[in-house]
């Protein structure tokens, strides 16, 4: 399913004691989301499931995130990031996202596992003004060369901070 939604200028805020919780399968697709997803994504459970995850990715998320985050969990590590979701009313979220494989018996991953929650403030304005700067640079180069180039921006910043991702993200 593809999210043909409009943005709008309408944000939600999570509850500080909300928990949006959802798996999904290797490919992506929704293989289960707790009431607070589905409340905060405005689709309805069978709607979701078998849907790919990304039907609430808003269009101010960089793709070069998303790359980040896909080469961290196929290899079977953990990944940390905040985003910017679209529900299906174009209104959208923001959300600390802790992004895990889940692995069977044998330690062959099969399927992904994400617990989300509300940002802080402070932390959205930082990242929004990275996301912003790096979704500029795909569209300056072209979708060819988009994904290397928002990641060469994102990794002359943590370098000019010092910082890995995870130190740059787990500190904002």
């Amino acid at each position: 399913m593809k999210n043909k939604t409009m943005p709008s200028s309408v944000e939600r805020v999570m509850r500080e004691d909300d928990f949006i919780v959802s798996t999904t399968d290797l490919k992506g697709r929704l293989t289960y989301g707790n009431r607070t997803f589905i409340e905060f994504s405005g689709y309805g459970e069978q709607e979701l499931l078998g849907a790919q995850h990304n039907i609430i990715r808003h269009p101010d998320m960089p793709r070069a995130l998303f790359k980040l985050l896909w080469e961290r969990i196929e290899s079977g590590n953990e990944c940390f990031a905040y985003v910017k979701n679209l529900a299906r009313d174009g209104s959208f979220y923001w959300v600390f996202a802790n992004i895990t494989p889940l692995f069977d018996p044998k330690g062959v991953i099969e399927g992904y596992f994400s617990v989300r929650r509300r940002p802080r403030a402070e932390a959205v304005q930082t990242i929004s003004e990275l996301y912003r700067a790096m979704l500029a640079e795909e569209q300056r180069v072209g979708a060819r060369d988009a994904i290397a180039a928002s990641t060469a921006l994102l990794q002359t910043t943590l370098t000019g901070k010092g910082l890995s991702y995870d130190e740059f993200i787990l500190s904002i």
